[in-house]
């Protein structure tokens, strides 16, 4: 493939970008607001120097924190532009910067749009986190002179295989990298193989997250309200998955136990509250600030920014994303608070994290949701065990703890230099 062929795919799908935002605007009504930034228009000029993180969703996002409070004390001068793709990403974004930082839609990959975002912003550095490469903003960016990291990088071997095929096209949109900052050894590896230069490793930043203390407190006021009734959590769930989780679960939990589900996606969550009511599970909501009373079986969690309360008031955590071959979602988490965690086969996403979090005692993986549920039975039935996890797990989030001063080290000349730039040269800058 050609990059003028990949543009002109874009351009042909174009229309059905659009129809697709509009599609999702009727769950989430955010993707209807600033339209015209997906094109690249956006434009009040600031007079301060800029540096753009990309963060695609709320994993990305939450991530972001510890490293944007750094460049923050680092770039006092310098406004933080944080662009996005997904809704919910953007509105975890108002809620923990709370107007800290600029907010923006990151363009569909066509060049002329990518063109206008960087002419707009004109940032100094960019950082791309985890696994973001589009080649159209990665040239636009190459021929403006804007340097951009990828950082908090990840790689799976499957991803790995399927940019393998593009061959040389994606070879040289990722050697436009200036620097690659690799989670892991073996991300490292698969990324020098795809192309990437000046590749190193610092951990992953989600280890560099505190649970907010807010959150852990709210997990323990509900835990009290609930008269410390037993909680089993699925976590993030994909769509297929409660089904697999309620079936193997109803049947082999105490009648007592709580069920708490948060499923991973908030447009998912009306979707999800027909399928519990169709099975006839006495249930309430969290978004509709109800709290369960002695009775209720499943508590909805169909709200957002609460995943550390979620696992503060659970006794046990399944992790989402690993019962269907969808690659897992992040445990650290549910670690960092203490909660023993279970996850399914499928973790490719998250294989070096899962695979350290089951070796330290923290996590149990399980072949099925059937034996996941017969796990959490086990565990409910033994406090020691559930205890020794929980220490196992605040022990593992931090040992692994330091990968923002390692990424801040490694931008460090990139900084220096964008630094020195912004001092010759301030300037009008754009603004959305």
């Amino acid at each position: 493939m050609s990059r003028t062929l990949y543009s002109l795919l874009w351009l042909c799908l174009l229309p059905l970008a659009v129809l697709r935002l509009l599609w999702r605007s009727r769950r989430e009504p955010a993707y209807r607001l600033h339209m015209a930034e997906r094109l690249g228009m956006s434009a009040r000029a600031i007079g301060s120097p800029v540096i753009w993180i990309h963060a695609v969703s709320v994993g990305e996002t939450r991530a972001a924190q510890p490293l944007i409070e750094a460049l923050q004390r680092q770039r006092p001068d310098a406004v933080i532009l944080l662009s996005q793709t997904t809704a919910a990403g953007r509105g975890v974004a108002e809620t923990l910067f709370d107007g800290r930082v600029m907010l923006a839609w990151l363009p569909w990959d066509l060049p002329w749009a990518q063109r206008a975002f960087l002419r707009r912003w004109q940032p100094e550095l960019g950082i791309v986190l985890e696994t973001e490469i589009w080649p159209n903003l990665l040239h636009e960016a190459a021929r403006a002179g804007i340097p951009v990291v990828l950082a908090n990088a990840r790689l799976s071997a499957r991803s790995a295989r399927g940019y393998a095929r593009l061959g040389g096209f994606i070879r040289h949109a990722v050697s436009t990298f200036a620097q690659v900052i690799a989670q892991t050894d073996a991300d490292a590896v698969r990324l020098r193989a795809l192309g990437a230069r000046q590749v190193t490793v610092a951990g992953n930043l989600k280890f560099d997250m505190a649970p907010p203390a807010s959150q852990t407190r709210q997990g323990s006021d509900w835990r009290a309200s609930l008269a410390r009734r037993a909680v089993v959590l699925l976590a993030s769930t994909r769509d297929g998955e409660e089904t697999m989780l309620l079936d193997a679960l109803l049947p082999v939990l105490p009648a007592e136990v709580l069920i708490a589900l948060v499923p991973r996606h908030p447009d998912r969550f009306d979707e999800v509250a027909a399928l519990v009511r169709a099975r006839g599970i006495s249930m309430c909501r969290r978004g509709a600030g109800e709290m369960p009373a002695a009775g209720t079986r499943l508590w909805l969690g169909d709200s957002m920014g609460e995943m550390s309360a979620w696992y503060a008031l659970a006794d046990i955590a399944l992790i989402g994303g690993s019962w269907l071959p969808l690659g897992g979602q992040n445990l650290i988490e549910a670690c960092a608070v203490g909660c023993p965690v279970i996850v399914g086969p499928h973790t490719f996403n998250f294989q070096q994290v899962t695979a350290d979090a089951v070796a330290a005692g923290a996590a149990l993986r399980a072949r099925d949701t059937a034996e996941a549920a017969a796990q959490a039975v086990r565990l409910l039935g033994d406090a020691q065990r559930r205890a020794a996890m929980g220490e196992a797990g605040r022990t593992f989030s931090a040992a692994h703890r330091g990968a923002t001063a390692r990424t801040m080290a490694a931008i460090e000349p990139l900084l220096r230099r964008s630094s020195e730039g912004a001092i010759s040269a301030p300037g009008p800058r754009p603004r959305s």
